[in-house]
């Protein structure tokens, strides 16, 4: 279990805020549809269920839904990937919707539940980059090397839906008892043998997104046979 930790008071904050609709892009000889590139919006928008006002998602197996309504990116993390590709990026380079400063994968938990603007969300899972993370790089070696970072970004569900915009103080209102933190997920989730007390802690979780908690059980069934 990871220790207790909890953002002080005022240091977490909205940096930017951004959308977009999925669009068609030729891909390494091919059409893709995909909803990746996001653009900063600077007013206020509407945090609904399922995303925010003027998103969208190309892929809703995969992408979006009540577990995955929101992405969120540390900012933090920029320039370190800025040195690695050798270019300044700008917030949304990983297509989330909100580029944050003081909420870190290491202290942060999966079930913890935070105020952005007037909304209420909870944290749900770290993000499993897929193909189209390489397409918006340009290059598809960015998959691996994300995968490899562990700097995932959060995913969270909405509680209350609600009104956010660029520069919202993030407020933690709750810890999940359980404890595990976004980046343990993380390593658990790229792990086959995962220790199984971290699995069943997770499981312990009411918000543990959906497809998640199947395979951890089925990881766990298997043992158990």
């Amino acid at each position: 279990m990871d220790g207790p930790s909890q953002t002080p008071a005022g240091a977490a904050r909205v940096v930017s805020l951004q959308v977009g609709l999925p669009r068609e892009v030729e891909y390494r000889g091919r059409i893709v549809t995909t909803g990746i590139f996001k653009e900063p919006v600077d007013r206020p928008l509407e945090l609904r269920r399922f995303n925010l006002e003027g998103d969208g998602q190309a892929d809703l197996s995969v992408h979006g839904g009540p577990d995955k309504a929101v992405y969120a990116y540390p900012y933090e993390h920029y320039p370190a990937w800025s040195e690695f590709v050798g270019r300044e990026l700008a917030p949304g380079a990983f297509g989330e919707n909100l580029t944050t400063e003081g909420l870190i994968e290491t202290s942060v938990h999966i079930g913890d539940r935070f105020q952005v603007g007037t909304a209420v969300l909870v944290v749900t899972q770290p993000r499993m980059p897929c193909f189209k993370l390489g397409l918006r790089f340009g290059d598809p070696s960015i998959v691996r090397a994300f995968l490899e970072a562990g700097r995932p970004g959060i995913y969270f569900g909405i509680v209350e839906e609600g009104i956010v915009a660029p520069g919202d103080p993030i407020e933690r209102l709750e810890i999940d008892p359980q404890r595990i933190s976004v980046s343990t997920m993380n390593l658990a989730m790229n792990d086959r043998d995962a220790p199984r007390e971290t699995l069943e802690a997770l499981l312990r979780i009411p918000a543990l997104a959906q497809t998640w908690r199947e395979e951890f059980e089925e990881r766990l069934g298997r043992v158990d046979g």
